[in-house]
């Protein structure tokens, strides 16, 4: 009966060798994606329309919160915002009081306006446009938020990472309802959001 050794051969040891080094440089998982919480004192948005047809009339939300996801491996990000309808501010009070009644925001009934975004492009570190659907009064629809600024840095304060970003819009208000003293009041309105968000923990 021929001889066979039970030692491994050459190659057999350069394999056995060299596969858990090249295991080691394996990550162990993919690049997680990476979320933020919108900073509500840092958060707005602002609308104008025209007035009569003799002047552009401002007004805001403030108070907002959600929470913005960014995954550079799949370039796409997704986004949900939340903004307080009580909150709208005109610099009028009775006009005020009169677009949080049921003539216009009813917020009694819908207290919140949300924008969701669940996919929008995300590459080389940029964002261009927020495709997605808006929520007023009940009624949801499509609107794309075009960017106009967007940047990641550290938080120069808070020392965390941070991302902060302008965008516009403009939608017809009588498509959520709110159809009061059309066309005197004009039916589009201009939005402008900003946004501040943090880094969370762990990602």
């Amino acid at each position: 009966m021929p001889f066979r050794s039970k030692l491994p051969s050459r190659a057999g040891i350069k394999t056995a060798t060299t596969l858990p080094a090249l295991l080691a440089c394996l990550p162990l998982t993919a690049p997680a994606a990476e979320t933020y919480t919108v900073d509500p004192n840092h958060t707005g948005v602002t609308f104008a329309f025209q007035h009569l047809g003799l002047s552009t009339f401002f007004g805001k939300f403030s108070g907002a919160s959600g929470a913005i996801t960014l995954d550079r491996e799949k370039g796409e990000g997704s986004a949900r915002i939340e903004i307080d309808a009580t909150g709208i501010a005109t610099g009028v009070p009775k006009f005020d009081e009169h677009l949080r009644s049921a003539d216009f925001f009813d917020v009694e009934k819908h207290p919140r306006i949300t924008f969701v975004s669940k996919r929008f492009p995300y590459r080389d570190g940029k964002v261009t446009e927020v495709p997605g659907e808006l929520t007023v009064r009940g009624v949801t629809r499509p609107v794309t938020l075009e960017v106009t600024y967007f940047n990641c840095k550290e938080h120069p304060m808070k020392k965390v990472p941070a991302c902060g970003a302008n965008a516009d819009a403009r939608i017809k208000r009588s498509e959520f309802g709110l159809d009061e003293y059309v066309p005197a009041v004009s039916d589009e309105i201009a939005l402008e959001i900003s946004v501040e968000a943090l880094r969370n923990d762990g990602t």
